[in-house]
């Protein structure tokens, strides 16, 4: 189904307090908002109509003015693995952004997307190469875990599709807030993991306002190496990232975690592992390495199994709990942002 193209304001995003100016503009009763909290979020109904202990007057007037805005997703690809990405649509220009659904023993996780490209450039990404088209909306992130078929079976979230969430700070923690509210989903923000490349004003706000997990993608130790992979290094060096998240307390249930992908002859030898155990130790961070999927026009290969083991085994050995992260849905062009451009490619 397409996005709608009427001039009707979407509900889904809102948070209680906005559905209560809604309400109040609109004359109805201020208990009507938790009421819209109840059917938007609880029983996730995809018309007014379906509101049913709203009198057919007050539905009315909601109708006239505004609309559940939910809509499905326009392509799947479906991997022999069991992971299934999921492609939305974002607007009228043909920009889409991608959903990742990974389910595993008896956990369902959805990767989402919290932009239309992105700003960073990063190397290595597929997404960066697209550049950026624009932040999406609470309602745009939101959408896209309402809207997968598998919605219901959802355990985790992680924002760590196409786009920095961190660059969207506003939508993000607007989207966090629906999802742990008890008028909104009523998630444990322990089911939520935000990735980020370390912007520190919004990442801030996401330690002292959340209290979801956090991944920060690494990649290297060094200044230098870093900042040639990821230019988002020039203006908040890792360092500082990590003297930031050092102040936080880590080792009760909230978790953090380093993101490193891991390339051969670049950054997988013991001086890394030696050095990334060293930064990291303030922190208490655990390491996730992964495997690089390949993207077109960069000449960069994953590190060998071999490798990855000893690597892991070293931080290990050094108090760094690290793993090796399961390669997912390498069948169904994996990388974020492949689908994306394979789809906009064939429509052009």
């Amino acid at each position: 189904m397409d996005i709608e193209t009427t001039q009707l304001t979407p509900l889904l995003g809102m948070t209680l307090e906005q559905l209560q100016k809604v309400v109040a503009e609109l004359g109805m009763p201020r208990f009507s908002a938790g009421q819209i909290c109840k059917w938007l979020y609880e029983k996730r109904v995809k018309s007014i109509d379906e509101m049913t202990d709203l009198s057919k007057p007050n539905r009315a007037k909601l109708a006239a003015q505004y609309t559940v805005g939910r809509y499905e997703p326009s392509h799947n690809a479906n991997s022999t693995d069991g992971t299934v990405k999921y492609l939305f649509p974002t607007g009228n220009d043909g920009k889409a952004v991608e959903s990742v659904y990974i389910p595993d023993d008896d956990r369902a996780t959805l990767c989402i997307s919290t932009q239309r490209g992105c700003k960073m450039n990063c190397h290595f990404c597929m997404t960066g190469k697209q550049g950026y088209h624009g932040n999406l909306t609470a309602r745009e992130i939101l959408n896209q875990v309402m809207s997968i078929p598998q919605a219901e079976k959802l355990t985790n979230v992680v924002f760590m599709g196409m786009g920095e969430p961190l660059d969207n700070p506003d939508a993000v923690l607007q989207v966090i807030d629906i999802m742990t509210a008890k008028w909104g989903f009523a998630w444990s923000p322990k089911r939520i993991t935000v990735s980020t490349v370390g912007i520190l004003p919004a990442l801030r706000r996401l330690l002292n306002e959340t209290s979801v997990h956090v991944a920060v993608s690494v990649h290297s130790p060094y200044h230098e190496e870093r900042l040639g992979l990821m230019p988002v290094e020039k203006a908040f060096p890792l360092k500082r990232v990590i003297d930031l998240l050092s102040d936080y307390d880590f080792r009760h249930q909230r978790r953090l975690s380093a993101e490193y992908i891991m390339w051969n002859g670049v950054n997988d030898d013991d001086a890394h592992a030696e050095a990334l155990a060293k930064l990291l130790k303030p922190t208490g961070a655990r390491v996730n390495l992964i495997r690089f999927h390949s993207i077109p026009g960069v000449n960069l290969h994953t590190a060998d199994d071999r490798k990855m083991v000893h690597f892991r085994d070293l931080l290990n050995s050094h108090g760094i709990i690290c793993t090796i992260r399961q390669s997912r849905g390498e069948d169904i062009a994996a990388a974020c942002g492949m689908l994306a451009g394979k789809v906009k490619s064939q429509q052009d």
